[in-house]
């Protein structure tokens, strides 16, 4: 029920010993459980727990009324604090006889003899959960008064006490915990539950409370009016916050020595929140080169299908027939697709997935499935069919890579839009046509998604030829000639950055590249467009990079 990494516990307190002193204190006082819960699954049997086990029910509005309602007895807060809730229930556990009974370390004089002097009796157990803030903020008409007020305030302030005072009192954020506290104050009473496991509780606690402000300060800084950064303000915060659920634990990580595990944000979109629809759970190479694929195949408006082998596309066709752009993409590079990652932008039909019957792939992701496929997939049993309901939804937050001592922030490469050609510049003399514009997009938009340095070669809307990854872009070119072979005939090439040197070009000609697209901006331009102009060959500059590192 709680996480099994080692903690050090240092065990200065005797948990017998303080609720010894507890009873010394107030020997005709019944334990104390205060339960302010918004999601309340489980919680009424759990509170019967206690109530059977000898413990004095707190509770607070919704809760109370579920408590009530099933025949626990519950003693409302403000007959405790001997005052009520106030400013529509903004203010309601805030209070000294809620929170001295929480903080209070019963095995110290001084806490007992002020216990005793204002007539507190000690709490000993908590259970809170606190307001769906993000829940909220995800619905469209969600307005900024309402965010505001989905903030927990109370229960935030009780959960950072009772984990603070995790020794004297038992902190429950998480439902699932219920269960396994319960049969443990069932068989033993709260003696049973050991300082590790309300240590490792309190950590959950503070974990809760992380990573909801980690949600509400995110939201925040997107509703601040005026997004635009002003004149010398940076658009980056002053101290990045994050916060992620853990998902799923893996087998292990990049390598069989290394542990892994996944986690999700609280967007629910991209391929750590696929539907994992049959197969195998995913290893940490799968989810790492079946991001690659859908990066990819959603960059393109138009129906096609990606392969992916080690986060680079080995094969990738644009057609409106499903199973043909799958078959094109498998011809591109058939050898580097066996055990890959393939991916659609549309509905996968039965024509495509008998279209790859004795091919062998790891994963496949689609937005969704015709049933009839997903019959035929189910007796696939190696192979992992996910689906990703949004789809198209490109990520609007800051990239975060991590660095030794540290982390990158950068705003995401964008996507690519069709129109986006009607403002690359032709620096040739020779026009390119209708045609090589078409494949020049598509060959820009995967370039997007090769490693650097990279290369792309693409005829008829299909890739053809890759280069990815050298240190030098000639390299790359080199590699992405011998893949195609002949089919480089007639194709038309793109560079994710500047063609350095007219070498490249004079290359790229020599095996029957039909026309360049490239970001320009070497120092060397000219010389490029002259190897270009020499051979004929139309050039064009789109004045933006497309590295990936």
């Amino acid at each position: 029920p709680l996480s099994s990494s080692p903690l050090l516990v240092s065990n200065y307190y005797s948990i017998k010993h303080s609720q010894n002193q507890a009873k010394q204190v107030h020997p005709n006082t019944k334990m104390q459980a205060l339960i302010s819960v918004y999601d309340k699954t489980g919680v009424v049997d759990f509170a019967k727990t206690l109530q059977s086990a000898g413990f004095k029910i707190i509770s607070t509005g919704g809760t109370s009324t579920t408590l009530s309602k099933e025949g626990v007895p519950v003693t409302q807060v403000q007959d405790i604090t001997e005052f009520p809730e106030m400013l529509e229930g903004r203010v309601k556990t805030l209070h000294p006889r809620i929170h001295g009974g929480i903080l209070a370390k019963t095995n110290i004089v001084q806490h007992q003899e002020d216990l005793k002097k204002h007539n507190i009796s000690p709490i000993q157990l908590v259970a809170v959960n606190l307001y769906p803030f993000v829940e909220t903020v995800k619905k469209p008409e969600t307005t900024l008064d309402i965010a505001l007020e989905n903030i927990d305030i109370g229960g935030h302030t009780l959960i950072r006490a009772s984990a603070k005072n995790f020794a004297h009192v038992i902190i429950i954020v998480d439902p699932t915990d219920y269960s396994w506290i319960s049969e443990k104050i069932k068989t033993g009473g709260v003696e049973a539950i050991t300082q590790a496991e309300r240590h490792k509780l309190a950590v959950k606690a503070f974990q809760h409370g992380c990573a909801y402000d980690a949600a509400v300060s995110a939201y925040l800084s997107k509703a601040i009016v005026g997004e635009v950064p002003k004149e010398g303000e940076s658009q980056f915060p002053n101290t990045l916050i994050t916060s992620y659920e853990k998902k799923l634990e893996l087998r292990y990580g990049e390598n069989p020595h290394q542990p892994g595990c996944l986690y999700v944000d609280a967007t629910g979109t991209g391929i750590a929140n696929a539907e994992l629809l049959q197969g195998t759970p995913l290893s940490y190479n799968n989810i790492l080169d079946g991001d690659a694929a859908y990066r990819c195949i959603r960059e393109f408006e138009q129906p096609g299908c990606v392969i992916v082998k080690h986060t680079n596309p080995c094969g990738l066709s644009i057609h409106p027939d499903q199973k043909e752009a799958y078959t094109r993409a498998f011809s591109g590079d058939s050898v580097s697709a066996y055990g890959g990652i393939v991916g659609f932008n549309r509905t996968v039909t039965v024509a495509s997935v008998e279209a790859m019957k004795g091919v062998f792939y790891e994963v496949m992701i689609a937005p969704d499935y015709e049933p009839a496929a997903l019959e035929i997939l189910s007796k696939r049993a190696k192979l992992r069919v996910l689906r990703i309901k949004q789809f198209y939804t490109h990520p609007t937050a800051s990239e975060i890579k991590t660095v030794s001592g540290g982390a990158l922030l950068q705003v995401p490469n964008p996507a690519i839009s069709d129109s986006e050609s009607q403002n690359w510049k032709t620096v040739t003399e020779s026009k390119a046509t209708e045609e090589q514009m078409k494949d020049m997009m598509v060959a820009w938009k995967i370039s997007k998604h090769v490693k650097s340095n990279a290369i792309v070669l693409v005829k008829d809307s299909t890739l053809v030829g890759m280069g990815a990854g050298q240190p030098n872009r000639l390299q790359s070119v080199h590699l992405s000639l011998k893949l195609a072979g002949d089919k480089s005939k007639g194709s038309v090439l793109a560079s994710d950055a500047f063609i350095p040197f007219p070498d490249n070009v004079e290359l790229a000609v020599q095996g029957g590249i039909a026309a360049i697209v490239q970001p320009g901006g070497s120092i060397r331009d000219q010389d490029s467009i002259e190897a270009a102009n020499k051979a004929k060959v139309p050039m064009l500059f789109t004045g933006n990079r497309n590295f990936l590192h």
